[in-house]
């Protein structure tokens, strides 16, 4: 490795040894609780978030708070999401560039997303642009890799291998108001704009609804080095622009007999040029992509006595896209096409405890997916899915065991040509974690789980390379870890550590793949995956109401292709899998300033599926530097940030040939009365 490769280790190796401390929120931790506590210094009484309190979790789970985020000068939800342990952010570059997530290299498309509980899809793609999530209404951020302990969730976040979990604020009044305002800006480098409002209103004692709505737009034109040989010339990143709008409105209503009720309208809509690759001299990209994606959904929550909870969700969602190129290779100089995505999606859970230590969940979901597009040959398919998860928790002693069996029947019809067959598939997991001593926060886990995709609209109809026939990609995963979480001494609030070690195996991996006249997407593909991850938080509260936070995440990772013993490729580790990659965040909170201070460090990784040194990538270690202070009045605070992005200059690749930005920086204030 290089010298920034052996920084990030020594740095994560002092953060193992040192113990530092705790700001006034949790950054990256290792499971997913946190709890409010008080502590009282002279006559000012502070508030402030504790360690997570359940490192039992007997799956992981990491998450980071909407208010860690900000301190660390966070940009996105991809910057949020590389955060976590054994994730893998796929960033064509620029700020409107396409933004996914794989997690311990299962692919993207096994990687569900919730937002405020509800599933979100794209059928079309299989994959989840994350770019398009703003984090200004953020609360919470969590990852769960095989699913969260929450038994009463939708059965199709029970089938997903890793589950990305968006939780948005809800309002919160202080004293006797009934109403909350926030007005932010947020500018810096490449032309970046972004203001933002929020209103929250509480419209007597059971009702409270929110507004949310910004506007971001850049042109995104920074500067790069192009190295073509001996010829190093500076170049300028272009069409990179974008405009985008996001708003927002919430019901939340407490029903008289305990039920809630929160319903959700969303909408997004943006405009951004997508930067091409830039190969040798030729930088320059044309293509264009408008989305639109609107979405109702509603979500109603019950408990009816201690044994029983109930939880439904409805949600209808649109999605229209237009992608537009202009090139002498596409007729009449101009390539352009129309997608338009409908979901209905309907889903029930309950859960019920027979008796002390006993829970019993059954969820059962039912979804519609309809495709409409301009491409030559699209049948306008329809598909109808039905999701059923039969879950189980049992606690007794030392020893607390996890099973799920789910259950997904698919099928499809189509307006020409022939549809797929019928998909019907059954996949168990179990997970087991058990507390030797129960004076201890001290954990072993396991898990087991057994996932699979489903192939997308694009993979089965897609013009000239859909192939109708493809079988669900198959995975199995395994994972054993302990954690453990303290605190030594009364200054220290916690310690908090966990490792996990995991090997996953993924067949009939579907992949494009050459055939006499064209390409074909096929299932061709067997990949074997090792790694192992380790996070760690700590924190201290010092005097003068000085506190300090740290956390840290490390994954050593192989993912091997074994499709082929004859093929070159057999053994070789998978285009654009770092062997080491780590993260780690600095906090200082004192009545005067914030101080926040991050590091993202990936190994060097290999573009094409030889491992060979002119495949070889850089790895890279970014830095993020910022400084801020809340001024409280009367009625009414104001908050000021400023924020160094990219602290050292360093030039890098996510995908090859697709630079990310050097240096920039980001102002932001914000007022809320």
């Amino acid at each position: 490795m290089g010298k920034y490769h052996h920084l990030l280790l020594s740095f994560l190796t002092i953060i193992a040894a040192v113990s530092p401390l705790r700001g006034h929120s949790e950054t990256v931790v290792p499971d997913t609780i946190t709890t409010g506590t008080e502590q009282k210094v002279g006559e000012v009484t502070v508030t402030a978030r504790k360690s997570p309190v359940r490192v039992s979790a007997a799956m992981p789970v990491q998450a980071i708070s909407g208010e860690s985020m900000s301190e660390l000068g966070i940009q996105n939800m991809a910057d949020a999401v590389r955060r976590f342990a054994g994730t893998n952010v796929r960033d064509y570059g620029g700020i409107g560039g396409l933004k996914t997530v794989s997690v311990r290299n299962m692919g993207a498309e096994h990687t569900g997303v919730s937002y405020d509980g509800a599933p979100v899809s794209n059928c079309q793609g299989g994959q989840i642009d994350i770019g398009r999530f703003s984090l200004d209404n953020v609360s919470m951020l969590s990852l769960a890799i095989g699913q969260s302990e929450d038994m009463l969730q939708p059965a199709k976040l029970y089938a997903s291998a890793a589950v990305l979990n968006i939780i948005t604020a809800t309002p919160e009044f202080e004293g006797d108001r009934c109403s909350a305002f926030e007005v932010q800006m947020k500018g810096g480098s490449f032309g970046y704009v972004n203001p933002m409002v929020r209103w929250w209103q509480k419209i007597g004692d059971r009702v409270r609804t929110s507004l949310d709505g910004n506007f971001m737009r850049a042109d995104g034109n920074y500067p790069f080095t192009l190295v073509n040989g001996k010829h190093v010339t500076r170049e300028r990143r272009s069409n990179s622009a974008i405009d985008s709008w996001h708003g927002e409105a919430n019901i939340y209503y407490d029903m008289a007999d305990g039920g809630e009720l929160q319903v959700k309208g969303y909408y997004f809509y943006s405009k951004r040029g997508l930067p091409g690759a830039v190969t040798l001299y030729n930088p320059i990209s044309t293509e264009t992509l408008w989305d639109k994606n609107g979405f109702v959904q509603a979500k109603y929550r019950k408990e009816f006595t201690p044994q029983w909870r109930f939880l439904a969700i409805g949600k209808y969602n649109y999605g229209w896209n237009r992608d537009r190129e202009y090139g002498n290779r596409f007729e009449g100089g101009m390539y352009q096409d129309f997608h338009t995505q409908n979901e209905y999606y309907l889903s029930a859970s309950a859960e019920y405890k027979p008796a002390d230590g006993l829970s019993i969940a059954l969820a059962q979901d039912g979804i519609i997916n309809k495709l409409k597009s301009t491409i030559g040959g699209c049948p306008f398919p329809t598909r109808y899915t039905s999701l059923t998860a039969l879950s189980a928790r049992w606690r007794h002693g030392i020893l607390t065991a996890n099973g799920t069996l789910s259950g997904t029947y698919v099928t499809e019809h189509v307006k020409s040509g022939d549809k797929p067959e019928d998909l019907k598939r059954l996949i168990p997991s179990l997970a087991l974690s058990v507390q030797p001593w129960s004076s201890e926060m001290l954990f072993f886990r396991a898990m087991y789980k057994s996932t699979f995709r489903t192939p997308s609209f694009n993979d089965l109809y897609y013009d000239r390379i859909g192939n109708r026939t493809l079988r669900p990609e198959r995975a199995n995963e395994y994972d054993l870890g302990v954690t453990w979480s303290r605190s030594f001494f009364p200054a220290m609030d916690y310690f908090s550590v966990t490792f996990d070690g995991y090997f996953n195996n993924v067949n009939d991996k579907i992949v494009a793949f050459p055939t006499t006249y064209a390409w074909k997407m096929a299932n061709f593909g067997k990949v074997h995956i090792t790694g192992i991850d380790i996070t760690l938080a700590t924190a201290f509260s010092l005097p003068y109401n000085v506190n300090l936070a740290l956390s840290a995440a490390y994954t050593w990772q192989r993912a091997l292709d074994l499709t082929d013993k004859s093929s070159k490729n057999y053994k070789a580790q998978l285009p654009y899998t770092p062997e080491h990659s780590g993260n780690a965040g600095v906090t200082v909170k004192t009545p005067w300033l914030t101080l926040g201070y991050s590091l993202v460090g990936v190994g060097k990784r290999y573009y094409l599926a030889q491992n060979i040194p002119v495949n070889e990538i850089a790895g890279y270690v970014e830095q993020t530097l910022t400084l801020g202070h809340e001024f409280k009045f009367e009625k009414c605070r104001l908050g000021l940030r400023g924020e160094i992005i990219n602290l050292a200059d360093k030039q890098y690749d996510v995908i090859k040939y697709y630079p990310m930005p050097g240096r920039s920086w980001r102002l932001v204030a914000n007022v809320k009365f």
